[in-house]
């Protein structure tokens, strides 16, 4: 067997296209006094971000306000609820936008890049695990298609056990290694290289989750599902529209879902 990668990775030549949490999070929609902690990925070495008293964008009653409009948005899943609520959003948008950082809203990351709404990213990781393969709320390795900014990878590796996240941009890999360095997650890989390839050196994936939509899934995202995975993409369809899509890989072959408009960044092929 290969030896996995170690934090931060690059991929030289990349194969061609073929514990507790800080605070509670009381769950609204389910009625008032429903709460849920616990972080069963946090490592004794490892260092997770703080709540502090106030409302200043480092406390954690802004995260919680945040998850509060999630679940009232319809978002359930307690894991990907306290995942979002643990992660400081603030320290992955630049500083003139941080006031913005927990509004609804995507914000330009630089190269034509965005970091998506927190409904969205909420909503894909509450679509990855309705997988058949997940596991008490929990993934196991899961493969991101366009690292960005860095933060959804940091909230998938308080969900899945191991996450490979592979970006295209080179300015884009730096900066996300340069955010998520300070959290020290052991179980996250940073990847440069052409995300429509994939990874198939960590395959079989028990998620696949995609920031970017083209007009097909690439061959090597479906290829390298494991049996019970589930892949979660933008796609481009008729009349111009985007739409998530939803691809289960069962004993049967794959079965695929479409689901509601979003609208994601260009899918593109390559390194820059």
């Amino acid at each position: 067997m290969s030896e996995r990668p170690r934090f931060p990775a690059r991929l030289t030549n990349p194969a061609p296209p073929a514990g507790r949490s800080a605070f509670a999070i009381k769950n609204v929609a389910n009625g008032p006094g429903a709460a849920w902690g616990g972080d069963p990925l946090r490592s004794k070495n490892q260092a997770m971000p703080q709540a502090s008293s106030g409302w200043g964008l480092d406390s954690g009653a802004v995260r919680l306000r945040m998850v509060q409009k999630l679940a009232a948005q319809g978002v359930q899943a307690p894991a990907v609820l306290e995942a979002m609520g643990a992660v400081e959003r603030h320290r992955f948008v630049d500083s003139g936008l941080v006031n913005q950082a927990y509004e609804d809203t995507s914000l330009p990351i630089g190269l034509g890049q965005t970091i998506s709404k927190p409904s969205v990213v909420a909503r894909m990781l509450e679509l990855l695990l309705g997988a058949e393969g997940a596991q008490h709320g929990r993934l196991g390795r899961v493969l991101e298609i366009g690292t960005g900014c860095g933060y959804q990878a940091a909230v998938l590796a308080r969900i899945a056990r191991e996450v490979y996240s592979i970006e295209r941009l080179r300015g884009l890999h730096d900066k996300a290694r340069e955010n998520l360095r300070p959290l020290r997650l052991p179980n996250v890989h940073l990847l440069f290289g052409d995300g429509m390839a994939g990874y198939a050196k960590g395959a079989p994936y028990a998620g696949i989750i995609a920031a970017a939509g083209g007009e097909a899934l690439p061959q090597a995202w479906c290829a390298q599902l494991a049996l019970g995975g589930r892949l979660v993409a933008p796609m481009a369809m008729q009349g111009g529209r985007q739409a998530l899509v939803v691809v289960d890989q069962t004993r049967h072959g794959l079965k695929q879902s479409v689901l509601e408009d979003v609208r994601f960044v260009p899918l593109k092929s390559g390194i820059a």
